[in-house]
C-alpha cells in the first residue's frame, strides 16, 4: 500500500505538462485539475480555454504517459471540463490573483496583436500611433515584440539609446521621442544582431518595466506592439495593467485568418475588449496604375473574422510601395506621404480606435 501513488504525486508529475506557448505548466494555468488516483485508476480534469483547444490531443498524450509511468497506474480517465475562469487564468503564479495595476498618467492602453507573425502588425502599430498623435493627441509606442523589436529602425531612432537613472525598483527609463510619439523598445538596449534568449520570467520582467519604470508623462493612448502568437507576452500584459482594447491584425490569407481566430479568442478568454479587425495587404496598388487593385493574398478573410465575432472591420490597409519604402526609411507614411491612400486608411484607423477607447 505504501508503495501506490498519491493524489500529490500525481500532481507533481502532471506539473510538467506545458501549454506551447507559453511553457507554463498546465496544472498552474488551471487546465488540469481534480486529479485523484482510485486503485489503479487515475482520473483527471482537462479544462481547457478557447485559444488551446487545438493543444487537447497532445495534452491528453502527455497526461496519459506520464500517469502511467507511476507506479501502480494501469488506466487513465480524463474528463472533459469547462473552460478555467478568469480567475484562474490571472493567477500571478503562486495562487494569487493578478491586480490588475494603472500606469500613472496613461489614460487608455491599446494592444495591437496578431496570430501569427509576417503580417505587418508592427507596420500597423507604429502608423496607427503616429497618425494619433498626428490628431494631436499625446501617444506613447510600447514594443513588447521583445524577440523581434523593428519599430526603432521604423521610426528611424534605431542608432539611439534612452537614458536610465536609478537601480532597482527605483530605476527609471525616459522614452525616445520621435515623430511626436514617445516609444521604449529592446531594440535600443542589444546590439541589432543580437538575439535575446529569454525564458518567460525574464520577458515579464522587461515587459513589466516598460509599463511602470518608464516615464511616460501625460499619455492619451499608450499603443503597445505585441509579438505574434498567444505567449507570454500577452499573458503579462493582460495579467498587469488594465487594457482599453486590443486591435486584431491579419491578412487576408486563410492561414493568417486562422491563427487570428486563435489570438481574438485568447483575448476575449481574458476579458480584454477587443476593438475590431485591421485586414493588412488586402490589395496590392500599382504605383503607375492608383487605380487598380490586386488582391495577391485572397480577398474577404478580415471582413470574414470581424462578422464572425460581431466586432467592427476598422481597416483594410493596402499593400503600396511607399509603405514599405517608409518603414524602411524610418519615415512613417502618415509623415512622409500623407495623400497616400496607406495613410488615409491609419488616418481614420486612429479616429476610430481613439473613438472607441474614450
Amino acid at each position: 500500500m505504501d508503495d501506490m501513488t498519491t493524489d500529490e504525486q500525481a500532481k507533481a508529475v502532471l506539473e510538467q505538462v506545458k501549454d506551447a506557448g507559453t511553457g507554463r505548466s498546465a496544472v498552474e494555468l488551471g487546465w488540469i485539475n481534480q486529479i485523484r488516483i482510485s486503485s489503479s485508476r487515475a482520473i483527471v480534469r482537462l479544462n481547457l480555454p478557447d485559444f488551446a483547444v487545438s493543444q487537447r490531443d497532445r495534452l491528453a498524450q502527455e497526461i496519459q504517459d506520464m500517469l502511467k509511468s507511476l507506479e501502480g497506474i494501469n488506466e487513465v480517465q480524463i474528463e472533459i471540463g469547462a473552460p478555467p475562469s478568469q480567475g484562474d487564468i490571472g493567477k500571478a503564479g503562486h495562487g494569487q490573483q493578478a491586480e490588475l495595476q494603472s500606469i500613472p498618467g496613461v489614460a487608455h492602453v491599446v494592444a495591437v496583436s496578431s496570430g501569427k507573425g509576417g503580417v505587418g502588425k508592427s507596420t500597423i502599430s507604429v502608423n496607427l500611433a503616429c497618425a494619433l498623435a498626428k490628431q494631436g493627441h499625446k501617444v506613447g509606442l510600447l514594443d513588447a515584440d521583445i524577440y523581434g523589436p523593428n519599430t526603432p529602425t521604423m521610426l528611424g531612432v534605431a542608432d539611439q539609446t534612452p537614458q536610465v537613472t536609478g537601480s532597482g525598483a527605483e530605476q527609471r527609463m525616459t522614452p525616445i521621442q520621435s515623430c511626436g510619439l514617445a516609444m521604449v523598445s529592446m531594440g535600443f538596449l542589444i546590439d541589432e544582431d543580437q538575439p535575446v534568449i529569454w525564458r518567460g520570467p525574464m520577458l515579464n520582467g522587461i515587459i513589466r518595466q516598460f509599463l511602470y519604470q518608464v516615464s511616460w508623462g501625460q499619455i492619451d493612448v499608450l499603443v503597445v506592439d505585441l509579438p505574434p502568437g498567444t505567449g507570454d507576452a500577452q499573458l503579462s500584459l493582460a495579467q498587469a495593467v488594465p487594457m482599453s482594447g486590443v486591435v486584431i491584425v491579419t491578412t487576408p490569407q486563410k492561414v493568417s485568418l486562422q491563427d487570428a481566430r486563435r489570438g481574438l479568442s485568447m483575448f476575449k478568454q481574458m476579458n480584454v475588449p477587443v476593438l475590431g479587425v485591421v485586414e493588412n495587404m488586402t490589395a496590392f496598388i500599382p504605383p503607375d496604375q492608383p487605380d487598380r487593385r490586386y488582391p495577391l493574398f485572397g480577398s474577404g478573410g478580415g471582413e470574414q473574422l470581424a462578422t464572425e465575432n460581431d466586432i467592427p472591420l476598422l481597416a483594410q490597409v493596402p499593400m503600396e510601395i511607399p509603405l514599405q519604402e517608409a518603414g524602411d526609411n524610418g519615415n512613417p507614411i502618415v509623415y512622409c506621404n500623407p495623400e497616400s491612400i496607406s495613410a488615409q486608411v491609419f488616418n481614420n484607423l486612429a479616429t476610430k480606435v481613439f473613438h472607441l477607447v474614450s
